[in-house]
């Protein structure tokens, strides 16, 4: 499946949803604007903006505030990239640099601010919804601190397990995913059950979105990042840890050490991914992400059939087997 093919689908509501994303982020400053101009020109899959309009095409009824969720999405999952480049020091995005390594980290903060901003000035502008909304959006914003903050600590010290791992990528990654689909189908005027069942087709998806990336990190030149670049930053993701409940406690420990010392000893990161491939990590950690795909398909049978619904099935499919 290509993503370009659900923009086709959603048709005029895409149009709307772009138009209303290029109006949140004009600016008449010249740096901002051609900071805005910049990231815009070198936008991602875009994958969150469509999951929201799909959710609220699957529940009938594409609605202003249905365009604006889908906005809102957008901008604070840029807003959180650009935050989290300069945590992580990034030099490149996308396969361009960012805009810390372009033009220095408070640039990339502010910015990140600005777009953070424009999230939120787009929910208050739905009429009907905007204090349900807002509380949802907020309550993703707390999520995604608290797990940057559990992320740091446990990179600092080299001892995530297995639970760590999970709780992190829900508050990293699935809590947005969970407010896209609850708060499209609100917009909709879905019914409570399908909006629960929305809500945690959602989880699923975002948790199988980020595992999927974690095995790309260690499965070759993907997302526009090098390979190796989780394990440099200290993440102890799930291949890594697939491939450790196979050792015996002084194995795991000294791996685990290896990966501590890797500021130190940057030849550690080509070890630790020879351990994940020799001890089937990534296959391993595959078997996972089948497991959250099929329970996030589980999760759309209460919808009525529709080629929104059908779309929505492929999408999850995409998070499987996506190659970028």
């Amino acid at each position: 499946m290509e993503l370009s093919q659900v923009q086709t689908f959603l048709a005029q509501d895409w149009s709307c949803f772009q138009d209303l994303f290029k109006k949140a982020l004009s600016s008449d400053e010249p740096l901002l604007k051609e900071t805005n101009a910049y990231l815009a020109s070198n936008e991602g899959k875009m994958l969150r903006p469509m999951l929201s309009l799909l959710v609220s095409r699957a529940c009938g009824n594409v609605t202003d505030e249905s365009i604006r969720v889908a906005a809102a999405s957008e901008l604070l999952h840029n807003a959180t990239l650009l935050h989290d480049d300069v945590l992580d020091q990034s030099a490149s995005r996308r396969g361009v640099p960012t805009v810390m390594s372009l033009l220095g980290s408070k640039a990339s903060v502010l910015a990140g601010d600005f777009w953070l901003v424009k999230a939120v000035e787009t929910i208050l502008d739905c009429r009907r919804h905007s204090k349900e909304l807002l509380r949802m959006f907020s309550g993703t914003v707390s999520d995604l601190v608290e797990g940057e903050m559990l992320q740091m600590e446990k990179a600092g010290k080299a001892d995530t397990s297995l639970m760590d791992y999970h709780d992190i990528i829900f508050l990293k990654t699935a809590s947005l995913f969970k407010t896209i689909c609850s708060a499209a189908a609100l917009t909709a005027g879905a019914s409570s059950r399908i909006e629960n069942a929305l809500m945690n087709f959602g989880i699923q998806l975002g948790m199988a979105f980020q595992i999927k990336d974690d095995i790309l990190d260690y499965d070759g030149d993907a997302l526009g990042k090098p390979v190796g670049t989780d394990l440099r930053e200290g993440k102890i993701t799930l291949p890594l840890l697939k491939a450790l409940e196979k050792q015996e406690p002084r194995k795991q420990a000294s791996i685990r050490r290896m990966v501590y010392e890797i500021p130190q000893k940057d030849g550690n990161v080509a070890k630790v991914a020879d351990f994940v491939k020799e001890n089937d990590g990534t296959a391993l950690a595959a078997v996972t992400l089948q497991e959250y795909v099929q329970r996030a398909k589980e999760c759309l049978g209460p919808l009525p059939e529709s080629q929104a619904k059908d779309w929505l099935m492929k999408l999850a499919d995409y998070c499987e087997y996506r190659t970028i």
